[in-house]
C-alpha cells in the first residue's frame, strides 16, 4: 500500500514536548506496557482511595496529565490552545466520569454537556461534543429495551427521561451554527436501545446539517448490515447521517458474556477480521458522501493511509469537512499531528473531570491498551525513535 504521507515523522509528532517531557512519557508508557501491573492497578487504586491515601498528586502528575486536559473546562483551555494554535489539531472535550447510576448523576451529566456546548460554540478549536449513553440513564433500562422486555411504570418514566436528555443535549448542539455531537457506543446488549433513540434524534435534528453522529464499533460483524440500514434511513428521510467509526472497546467483556450465556459472539473472530470490517465500512461510507459524514476514530496507521489513498483517488480535498480523523489525547501523536500538518481535519478526545472521578475511565483506557495489538509498544518505539533523533542532532 502506498503511503500518502509519512505518519512516522516523530519530529512533527513530538514537536511540543521537551526532552524532559519525552522521557517522562517514555517511563509512563513503559509502566502501561506491563499488562500485569495494569490488571492490578484498579483494585490497588480503589483501596488507596478507600483508606484516604493521598494518591491524587501522584496520579495528577503522571497518568492524568498524560491523558486528560484538566479537572474543569477552564483547566483544559491551555491544552486546547496548544493543540489548535501550535499543531492545527482540534479538541473534543469528553466529560469522562463513569460508573454512576443515580438520577442526580444523569442530570449532572446533562448540565456538564450544556456547559461544554456553551463554551465550545464560541471556539473554532472545538467542532464536536460527545457523550456516553450510560451517562444519561441506567444500563439496565437500555438492556431491557434492547431485549424488548416490557418496562414497568417507573422504568417507563426512566426511559422517557433518557430520551428527553438525549434530545435536549442534541437539540442544544443543533441550535448552534457549527457544533456537531457524537454519541458513543455501548456494549452490544445495550446498543439496540441506543440505536433506536439516535435514529429518531437524527431524523429530527439532521435535516439541515449533520448535527448528530452515531458510533459503529466495527469489531462487531453485524455493523456493515446496520451501516446499509443507515444509508437507507438517510435516503428515506432526506437527512444526513453522521458516523463515528471505531474498532471497539469491550471485546473481552463481549466474548465472555456470549460464552457464559451460550449465544454467538457478536465480535469478529480476530483482529484481521476486525480490520477488514473497519476498512470496508469506511470505504462504503466514502462512496456515499451524499448521505454520510465520517469521523474515523482510529490509532491504526494502515486504516488512516487507506482512507487517505481513497480520498486522493476520488479527488476529495484533504480538508473536506465531511471527513474527520480523531485520536485520544496523549496517544498516537504521530498520527494526529502529521495528519493536521498535511491539512486533514484532525481532533483529539480530551477527557476532563475531577481526578478521583476520572480514574475509572483512565483505568479502562489502560486496560484497553493492553488488549490492542502492540499499541503501547508502538508508542514506546516512536518515543525512543524521537529521543535518538534528538540525541544525534544535538537538539
Amino acid at each position: 500500500m502506498k503511503e500518502v504521507i509519512n505518519l512516522d515523522d516523530t519530529q512533527i509528532a513530538f514537536f511540543n514536548k521537551s526532552n524532559k517531557q519525552l522521557q517522562k512519557t517514555k517511563i509512563l508508557f513503559s509502566v502501561i506496557n506491563n499488562a500485569l501491573l495494569v490488571k492490578f492497578s484498579k483494585p490497588i487504586t480503589s483501596f488507596l482511595f478507600r483508606v484516604y491515601f493521598p494518591i491524587e498528586p501522584i496520579l495528577k502528575s503522571t497518568v492524568f496529565d498524560q491523558f486528560c486536559g484538566g479537572e474543569t473546562i477552564e483547566e483544559c483551555k491551555s491544552t486546547i490552545d496548544n493543540l489548535f494554535v501550535a499543531g492545527g489539531v482540534h479538541s473534543i472535550l469528553d466529560y469522562s466520569i463513569e460508573g454512576k447510576k443515580d438520577e442526580l448523576f444523569f442530570e449532572n451529566t446533562v448540565q456538564a454537556m450544556l456547559k461544554i456546548c456553551d463554551y465550545a460554540k464560541h471556539s473554532p478549536a472545538i467542532p464536536f461534543l460527545v457523550f456516553k449513553p450510560t451517562g444519561l440513564g441506567r444500563s439496565e433500562i437500555y438492556e431491557k429495551v434492547s431485549l424488548s422486555i416490557t418496562l414497568n411504570e417507573n422504568e417507563q418514566k426512566e426511559w422517557s427521561r433518557i430520551i428527553e436528555r438525549f434530545d435536549f443535549i442534541c437539540g442544544s448542539a443543533a441550535e448552534t451554527d457549527n457544533l456537531k455531537i457524537m454519541i458513543d457506543a455501548e456494549e452490544s446488549w445495550l446498543q439496540e436501545a441506543v440505536d433506536q433513540i439516535v435514529e429518531k434524534i437524527m431524523i429530527k435534528h439532521n435535516r439541515h446539517r449533520t448535527v448528530v453522529f452515531t458510533t459503529l464499533q466495527m469489531y462487531r460483524w453485524d455493523r456493515i448490515t446496520y451501516l446499509e440500514h443507515l444509508l437507507d434511513l438517510g435516503a428515506q428521510y432526506g437527512i444526513q447521517i453522521g458516523i463515528k467509526f471505531v474498532r471497539g472497546a469491550y471485546m473481552e467483556k463481549e466474548r465472555e458474556r456470549a460464552e457464559s450465556k451460550n449465544y454467538k459472539s457478536p465480535i469478529c473472530p480476530d483482529k484481521s477480521s476486525t480490520d477488514l470490517n473497519f476498512n470496508h465500512a469506511v470505504s462504503y461510507s466514502l462512496n456515499h458522501l451524499e448521505v454520510f459524514e465520517l469521523f474515523i476514530g482510529s490509532h491504526n496507521e494502515i486504516s488512516c493511509q487507506i482512507l487517505m489513498n481513497e480520498m486522493r483517488r476520488k479527488q476529495i480535498r484533504n480538508n473536506d469537512d465531511r471527513i474527520w480523523f480523531g485520536q485520544l489525547y496523549g496517544m498516537s501523536d504521530h498520527i494526529s499531528f502529521n495528519l493536521a500538518v498535511n491539512g486533514y481535519n484532525t481532533s483529539k478526545y480530551v477527557p476532563f473531570g475531577e481526578i478521583r472521578e476520572v480514574i475509572p475511565y483512565l483505568l479502562r483506557r489502560a486496560e484497553e491498551n493492553t488488549s490492542i495489538g502492540n499499541q503501547t509498544s508502538r508508542e514506546l518505539s516512536l518515543i525512543n525513535k524521537e529521543i535518538k533523533r534528538r540525541r544525534l542532532s544535538g537538539s
